[in-house]
Order: C-alpha cells, then structure tokens, then sequence
C-alpha cells in the first residue's frame, strides 16, 4: 500500500495532486505545527502576468498552535468575497474559467472558520474535480503516539496504516532515511513534479502557481492527464536513482 503524509495547503500547486493521485492512500496533519512562512494559508496566482500571493485572513493568535487550533478571521467572509473576486479579474478570460470558478467560489464560501477545515474541504474538493479517487484521512485520527516528531512519526503512521511504499515530496530528501525506513519493512521514493508548461497567455510561463492556474488553463480531463507528468525516485541515492515515470508504481 502506497501512502502520503502531507500538511494542509491553501490551493496548493499541482504536485500536491500528483502525491495524492500517485498513492493509495493520503494523510493530511492537522496536529501539526502552523507556519506562517509556509503555503499553509497562502499561495500564488498569475495577475498581470506575475505571479501575486493570495492568502486567507487568520485570527491573530500564537504561532506555536497547531493547524486544527487556528481560526479563520472575524471578517473572513467579507475577506474571502475579496479574495474571490481578485481570482474573478484575473481568470476570466481563462479558456476554462466557467469549469472551474464555481468551484473556487464553493471552497472560499465554505462556512468553517476552523483553518484546517476549510483547508481539508478546498483539497477534497479540488480532487474531485480532478476525479483523484484517493481516500484521505486527519493524522489525529490515527492511533499512534503523536508526541514523535519528524521521521519517526512518519514511521509510526507507515506502521499503523500497514504501508509498503511512503512518498515524500523530492523537497524531502534530507528529511528521511531509506535505510531507516527499510528496517520497518517500508520501501521510501520521491515525487519530482515535472511541472511542463502550459498555455497562459503570457509571453514567458510562470512555473509553480496554485493549482488554481492550472485549472483555470487546462479543462479536467487535460489536467487530470497532467496528474502523470512526474518521476518516482528512490530514497536509497542522495542523487535518488530513477523508478518508473508517470502512473502509480506496482507494488
């Protein structure tokens, strides 16, 4: 059983979709540290032809909570209605902006003003458009000793869940041990996006945007087959020697 362990993310870009459609089965922690230097709570879309930052207010509260315990802002409403109209100027003119507008405006109109909740619905609810099968569940669900930190809980979760194969973003390669990993009985790859380019209508791409960019440019069945546009490498190599490309590996 393939298994990804990721953190919520606001609209995150394409190899966010690629790790859950990639895997069997996808963990999103909510017991987790909040970081406000991370894509938790924001990301990027092309306005203008640059790439501009979107973010959700929060309520200002101790950075040291974890995601499940921070709040969207009093006037997260008025601020995600904002929000939803940037979006609006800047896409609507996108070949496939009436595909997928409605469902941008679903998400940002979602009545939780607990973040990982509307994080966690935003991601279920992009998948589906994708057609991305994958179940997902909240690490605090899992029976474990959520204490661990880093590798070990990852190891831990791996153990729990009965995982013979953990994907990790190619981000991660300094994080983890394959030899570590091994000794559990769990095999450890890579997702590298490859990311190619598409149509904008800018005279130069602008790479790793939300996947708002991407929907906005590709109808869901081109996207879907952009779900497939990356390489699974070993954990084994620092320079991790290359699996098979595209798909969902055997085994």
């Amino acid at each position: 059983m393939r298994l990804a362990i990721m953190q919520p993310y606001f609209f995150p870009y394409i190899g966010y979709f690629q790790l859950l459609n990639a895997v069997d089965l996808f963990v999103i922690y909510d017991n987790i540290q909040f970081s406000k230097r991370g894509w938790i709570h924001r990301n990027r879309i092309l306005v203008n032809g640059s790439a501009s930052y979107i973010s959700l207010s929060l309520r200002k509260d101790s950075d040291y909570l974890d995601v499940r315990d921070r709040s969207l802002a009093s006037d997260s409403r008025t601020e995600n209605q904002r929000l939803l109209r940037k979006i609006e100027g800047s896409y609507r003119r996108a070949p496939f902006y009436r595909d997928f507008f409605p469902v941008v405006e679903e998400c940002l109109s979602y009545d939780n003003a607990n973040l990982f909740a509307f994080l966690r619905h935003s991601i279920q609810k992009v998948a589906e458009y994708l057609s991305i099968k994958t179940p997902i569940i909240t690490s605090s669900e899992i029976d474990i000793d959520h204490s661990l930190k880093g590798q070990e809980r990852v190891l831990a979760l791996c153990g729990r869940l009965g995982a013979s194969v953990y994907i990790n973003p190619i981000g991660g390669t300094t994080l983890y041990s394959a030899e570590a990993f091994s000794s559990e009985g769990v095999e450890l790859a890579f997702l590298r996006c490859r990311c190619a380019p598409y149509a904008q209508g800018v005279p130069e791409f602008v790479p790793s945007l939300s996947i708002i960019d991407v929907l906005m440019f590709n109808s869901a069945d081109t996207a879907n087959g952009l779900l497939n546009d990356y390489e699974l490498l070993s954990g084994w190599q620092h320079d991790c020697s290359d699996l098979p490309s595209g798909g969902r590996r055997a085994g």
